[in-house]
């Protein structure tokens, strides 16, 4: 996107009302470079129809029939005085229609990520200095040689081979190991580029531009966030090692659901081999500040606390380093499917390939024939293959299903989200939540609320001013400064809820994926539990301040000004539609579900699709319904027992 000059100035006017700086020397965000970040961010979405409505908003907000919309008084916001403007994007926030509050949300993400990313012109950004908050270091200095050598197309290229497969993350990467261990010629395609050690340490902005997915960027209704990998390795790269398998009666539930190996040895073995292959482990986890303030407040109300397996390797510090490695692990000790996988492929013979975006399956008489894809350049590739395995994730696997012409009305249906939502709590000691293993601590007391398996877990994660601002409210510049000047002394308790009612994935004109979600009321009334049970816990931890991320800026200060029951009350008024509470997903799953009938599944128990029997799905998607828990090694599993059946058929 390359707006004008009008629209930059708006643009930096909307940014300096969420931040118009301070007179103790921080910058404004215009003054920053938030713009520039906005733009390079937004410029990555590859949907064209979400770049034009931003610049129609842009055109229309310093106009003054939008001042009317906005409650200005017919005033052109660029005219109005900081409190006016203020008021202003309130307004919005508080708006009864759900479309306004998530334009809202959309320029307070935009605004508040940018300004916490931004190194600024010097190098470093004065809120950091002002938190105490590092600035990138830049790569470990005996950072590893990278050990992969993925291919790059710089023209037309065909390819041949027995199995293809669309992305390397963890249901791709393991499907590719486990192909070319059995002997099979594999090419794997990666839409992303490949980064490893050497790559990493240079702060949020590089790794949100270069190791995140590009779009989309929220849910349609402006519900969740979404967030997920896209590199070579995809999501293992930056998820946060948390390694649990999926819980026993989520098995038997997806076994009922016509999948029987789910609940059988196979499944349970590839549990196994996966838990070993990236050196699952409970050693590795010793309790942060922020991890020992859950565990504490856990432990003063009677309720369980568990220490979580995590997937790294010897060289994990699991202090200061840790808590960076949801932007890349400088250590090389995470064991990710760059490590392990796609390693492992390799020293097959499996070809990996960058910068490929896979566009269509291209189908002949029921059969998948190849695949066609592109670079970032626009050089076109093509794969023929014998079969075709599609790990492109929960959003571009049924997106990339739907372009290449497979219709089964299950194909983006059933989508899960594990919505999650942050309580956030100011300690009278300095915390450091960016700091510690990345999760090293879980409480299940809520994870069984209605007798069937759904409710909500507890889990900490490390915290830094980017991330932060995905699940707070804005009521204003000064609030805002205040909790983000308190930000060293603040740790989150995050709420994720096994979500029953799901969601879609669909595709616009041009392709590009779609995702629909509204939280039901019985999900939230779940979320809304858990909003109250994190509360409950800081208390009993002994925080000073909780609030939590609904933008009606519900907080307490626990024995001098309101009380639990208050804030319990606050939350529920206020509730979880659009643009009430801030959300994110960062399990994305269920698209493509596995099922034992075409009516009630996209793909069969061997994960193939039903329209296409040499097309196999074997990611996230293929999720009967949430697992409940952080579901990488399940994801892995699945990949696993999928490749293997593929094998035997093939071989």
């Amino acid at each position: 996107m390359e707006p004008t000059a009008a629209q930059r100035a708006t643009l930096a006017a909307i940014c300096n009302t969420f931040i118009p700086g301070d007179e103790t020397g921080l910058p404004s965000a215009a003054d920053l470079g938030a713009v520039k970040t906005i733009l390079t961010i937004l410029g990555r979405n590859p949907r064209e129809a979400d770049r034009k409505q931003f610049a129609t908003l842009l055109d229309l907000w310093d106009t003054r029939a939008f001042g009317a919309l906005t409650g200005t008084g017919f005033r052109r916001f660029s005219t109005l005085p900081q409190a006016q403007r203020e008021a202003a994007l309130l307004r919005l926030a508080d708006s009864r229609l759900a479309p306004l509050r998530a334009v809202f949300q959309a320029l307070k993400q935009a605004s508040l990520l940018a300004y916490n990313v931004t190194p600024g012109p010097t190098g470093t950004n004065p809120l950091w200095e002002r938190i105490g908050y590092p600035a990138p270091t830049g790569p470990a200095p005996d950072a590893a040689t990278p050990e992969l050598k993925p291919q790059r197309f710089t023209r037309p290229t065909t390819l041949d081979c027995d199995v293809v497969v669309v992305g390397s993350g963890a249901g791709g990467g393991t499907a590719a190991a486990v192909l070319a261990r059995a002997g099979l010629d594999v090419v794997v395609l990666e839409r992303g580029d490949y980064y490893d050690d050497k790559d990493f340490g240079d702060g949020e902005l590089a790794a949100l531009t270069t190791l995140y997915a590009a779009g989309p960027a929220t849910t349609a209704e402006g519900q969740l966030t979404l967030v997920a990998g896209s590199c070579l390795g995809g999501g293992t790269v930056v998820n946060w090692s948390t390694s649990l398998p999926v819980p026993d009666r989520v098995r038997a539930e997806w076994a009922d659901l016509g999948v029987p190996q789910f609940a059988g040895d196979e499944f349970g073995t590839a549990l196994d081999v996966v838990s070993e292959r990236i050196g699952v482990t409970r050693a590795k986890s010793p309790i942060s500040a922020r991890d020992g303030i859950l565990e504490r407040g856990a432990r003063a109300l009677g309720w369980d606390v568990d220490t979580l397996p995590r997937n790294v390797g010897d060289a994990c510090d699991a202090a200061i380093e840790c808590g960076r490695c949801g932007y890349g692990c400088r250590l090389g000790a995470k064991q990710s499917a760059t490590k392990t996988w796609l390693r492992d492929a390799a020293e097959h013979g499996a070809r990996l390939v960058v910068d490929a975006d896979v566009r269509t399956v291209t189908v002949k008489a029921g059969r998948a024939e190849s695949v066609s894809a592109r670079t970032s350049d626009g050089v076109e590739i093509t794969v023929r293959a014998r079969a075709v395995v599609v790990a492109a994730g929960a959003v571009q696997t049924p997106a990339l299903l739907r372009r290449s012409g497979l219709r089964n009305p299950n194909i983006g249906r059933h989508l899960r989200l594990h919505p999650a939502a942050a309580v956030f709590g100011v300690f009278e000691d300095e915390i450091r939540p960016w700091e510690g293993a990345l999760q090293a601590r879980i409480s299940r007391h809520h994870a069984d609320l209605d007798g069937n398996g759904f409710g909500v877990i507890y889990e900490t994660g490390p915290v830094h001013p980017g991330l932060a601002t995905g699940f707070m409210n804005w009521r204003g510049a000064r609030q805002h400064r205040d909790a983000m000047l308190e930000f060293a002394r603040t740790t989150s308790i995050g709420v994720i809820t096994r979500d029953r009612d799901p969601g879609t994935v669909t595709v616009d004109r041009s392709g590009e994926p779609v995702v629909k979600y509204r939280l039901s009321d019985y999900d939230a009334g779940h979320l809304h539990t858990g909003i109250v049970g994190a509360a409950t816990m800081l208390e009993a931890a002994g925080a000073q301040r909780i609030y939590s991320g609904h933008q009606a800026g519900i907080s307490f200060t626990p024995g001098a000004d309101g009380s639990l029951a208050q804030f319990e009350a606050a939350c529920e008024r206020a509730g979880y539609g659009p643009g009430r509470c801030s959300m994110g997903a960062l399990h994305i799953m269920g698209s493509a579900r596995m099922g034992g009938t075409a009516e009630q599944s996209a793909t069969d128990p061997d994960g193939a699709t039903w329209d296409v029997g040499n097309i196999v799905v074997a990611d996230g998607s293929c999720l009967p319904t949430a697992p409940g828990v952080n579901p990488m090694v399940t994801i892995e599993a699945i990949g696993y027992m999928n490749a293997t059946r593929l094998a035997a058929e093939l071989t």
